[in-house]
């Protein structure tokens, strides 16, 4: 795993610009602690930090392949999980290869099929190519949109980057953020290739952009298509054993520890025990996250029925990990500096407050352990395990449904944003547009025959199914590699394999549910590998600390902040409901006051960090 950047310009002689490449690279250097790598010509500078993994000696980068037409290089971040096929693919086909690593698998491939490769990548990637043979630059990115990839047009190119501060680092990029940026922040729409700085854009999952001196294209190499689902539960369940007992199998390769991240529940016992299967005599690592006194204290609500703890020791005992809880301590998770550490990672002016900060403070203690982690991530939008998916008024609503939970600090009433500012971005507006665009995304399954169409209530779940593909989990797989890099921890989703995805797709609703339950096809393909507490225990989320000195002290650093009257953040929160938040008992706090602190200090943080030019309407 790495960090990427790079700058072309077709107009000037960037051999001279040596000390902004390096400053671009630095900015990478948390994703990739093992080494630094940069190529400069004429028209193209490439950076690169790097995170070894595989081929711990080779895979050096920027890699360089000479042709007769030209030099080809690459700047690659991720990992291929079908390497090893491509590169006995290459070989037969006459490729010669210096280095046991992915990376020149993939430049190889380049080299034999062109942008075409993409389609026959399996893994989590985000590379740049500078073919200089065409003097064009090519940039790729998953089908799921797991890696980041960003950039930036200019008068004469373009610049790029795993992440803005890469971008940023550079004097041609400007740091704006006009009304679109701020509507995307607030809204929770998650506008697909949307990046909230003003002329910065995101390679969009499943896309080659290409370019040079004549613009910039771009190529949709992959999509989720509506196809019949054919299979009966039986196979359908076997299918998803099959295709989950190799994914697994592909990601566990690496020359590095290896860890499982635990929650007790299963998604996490799935790939727990499917690891322990594959790694056989090597015992499983599990790292599990909990609070001080959590399981003690704890009081069920609507997104947690039971604390994690007990099922973690479960799936710990029966596949016999060597398993570490990581606990942590409610002045620790509320330490300005570990939010100033996450907004930092991010990018973004908000977070998702303690749930952020106990993950990223998980990660660093795993990061002193391993260096790779698989997670459950995308369970739930793939299998449909979220609770809010059964909930007959959220099937119907014509919204996204994690905005019709009305769960955000922002949602619906706009809780604590300055009236003036709600009302200039007409943020209901906007969500409704970005409502009415992604439904347009979705394919209804019609064969031209009513009896082979999807009915009402079919056709209502492929759209919930869709928009939590397409727009919630990105935002989640975002937010998992941006804080597990800032610490060099790789992070894997096996979840996200794209036949696992394109497969269960397609499967109906009627199937997902099989037995009654949510994640029924998960369910059943693992049931012979997890003990029946964990099997049966009903969808809980990430956990979210219940100790009141957290609130405290939420309410502590507003006042602090309060006191400094003349600080930007007073340009997007409101004043008068901050002094009404910190005056309110911190006991008895319902979720919207916190979340509003959590955003308010949060967006504080970032003006402070950032220091951007706010346009507003």
């Amino acid at each position: 795993m790495c960090g990427i950047t790079g700058w072309v310009s077709f107009d000037r002689d960037l051999t001279r610009e040596r000390e902004t490449l390096d400053a671009m690279t630095q900015t990478m250097a948390c994703r990739g602690p093992d080494a630094c790598g940069t190529r400069i010509e004429r028209h193209a500078v490439l950076g690169h930090r790097r995170l070894a993994v595989i081929d711990l000696p080779g895979g050096k980068q920027p890699m360089t392949v000479g042709t007769p037409n030209g030099e080809v290089t690459l700047v690659y971040s991720g990992e291929t999980y079908n390497f090893v096929e491509l590169r006995h693919d290459l070989v037969r086909r006459g490729e010669r290869f210096e280095t046991a690593s992915d990376t020149e698998v993939v430049l190889r491939g380049y080299l034999r099929w062109g942008e075409a490769l993409a389609e026959r990548l399996n893994g989590m990637y985000a590379f740049a190519i500078w073919d200089a043979r065409e003097q064009k630059l090519v940039m790729i990115r998953d089908r799921l949109g797991i890696k980041p990839l960003f950039y930036y047009r200019t008068p004469d190119g373009l610049l790029f980057g795993s992440e803005p501060k890469a971008i940023l680092a550079n004097p041609l990029a400007r740091r704006v953020v006009d009304s679109d940026g701020l509507r995307e922040s607030l809204s929770y729409c998650f506008t697909p290739g949307h990046a909230i700085w003003s002329g910065m854009q995101q390679v969009e999952p499943a896309t080659v952009v290409t370019v040079d001196a004549g613009g910039l294209r771009e190529r949709t190499y992959w999509r989720l298509e509506t196809r019949p689902h054919t299979d009966d539960v039986t196979t359908t369940v076997a299918r998803v054993r099959e295709l989950l007992d190799d994914t697994v199998r592909r990601q566990l390769v690496a020359d590095v520890p290896r860890c499982v991240l635990l929650s007790g529940g299963l998604d996490s016992g799935t790939l727990t025990a499917l690891s322990a299967a594959h790694l056989g005599q090597e015992r499983v690592r599990t790292f599990a996250v909990d609070f001080m006194d959590h399981a003690e204290n704890f009081k069920s609500d609507d997104l947690r029925d039971t604390p994690d703890a007990p099922y973690v020791k479960d799936v710990a005992a029966h596949v016999g990990s060597e398993h570490a809880d990581i606990v942590i301590g409610p002045k620790t998770l509320a330490d300005p500096e570990i939010r100033r550490a996450v907004i930092g990672a991010r990018d973004v002016p908000m977070t998702m407050g303690d749930i952020d900060f106990s993950l990223y403070l998980l990660f660093k203690e795993i990061r002193q352990r391993s260096t790779v982690a698989l997670s459950g991530e995308a369970a739930d939008e793939i299998f449909g395990g979220y609770k809010h998916m059964h909930v007959p008024q959220i099937q119907q609503a014509h919204a996204f449904p994690w905005i019709a939970l009305n769960i955000g600090a922002f949602d619906k009433d706009g809780t604590g944003l300055h009236p003036k500012v709600w009302s200039a971005l007409e943020l209901d507006e906007y969500r409704r547009e970005a409502y009415a665009t992604a439904l347009g995304e979705v394919e209804r399954l019609d064969h031209g025959d009513a009896f082979d169409a999807e009915d009402d209530f079919e056709y209502r779940m492929r759209i919930m199914i869709h928009l939590h593909l397409t727009r919630f989990m990105r935002y989640l797989l975002d937010r998992k590699d941006r804080l597990s890099m800032a610490l060099g921890l790789e992070v894997r989703v096996p979840f996200c394999d794209h036949r696992i995805v394109e497969y269960v797709y397609n499967a109906p609703w009627a199937l997902k549910t099989y037995d009654g339950r949510e994640k029924s096809l998960l369910r059943g393909a693992v049931k012979d590998r997890l003990p029946e507490s964990v099997l049966w225990r009903p969808k809980s989320a990430y956990p979210s600390t219940q100790d009141p000195y957290y609130a405290e002290e939420l309410q502590r650093q507003a006042k602090e902040l309060l006191s400094n009257r003349g600080h930007g953040v007073f340009e997007l929160m409101s004043r008068d409901w901050l002094n009404s938040a910190t005056g309110r008992d911190s006991a008895g706090m319902d979720r919207l006051t916190r979340l509003g602190l959590e955003r308010t200090l949060d967006l504080a943080t970032w003006l402070d960090l950032y220091r951007p030019e706010l346009r507003l309407p």
